[in-house]
């Protein structure tokens, strides 16, 4: 077996390509994803804690 014919697939390359790029895609959107919202979920902690901490400094 040749480079080629594995590129080829025995003429599925294109439905198997594409699969697998869509597959990678869907992967890395989600990573990306989750990555942002762990970061924003972070942030709005931090933001609910510093108000918790002048609530109470101002009683």
């Amino acid at each position: 077996m040749n480079w080629s014919e594995f590129f080829h697939m025995g003429g599925y390359a294109f439905h198997v390509w594409s699969c697998w790029a869509l597959s990678t895609a869907c992967l890395l959107f989600i990573v990306a994803f989750a990555k942002f919202r762990n970061a924003r979920i972070k942030r709005d902690i931090a933001r609910q804690i510093q108000r918790e901490e002048r609530h109470q400094n101002n009683s």
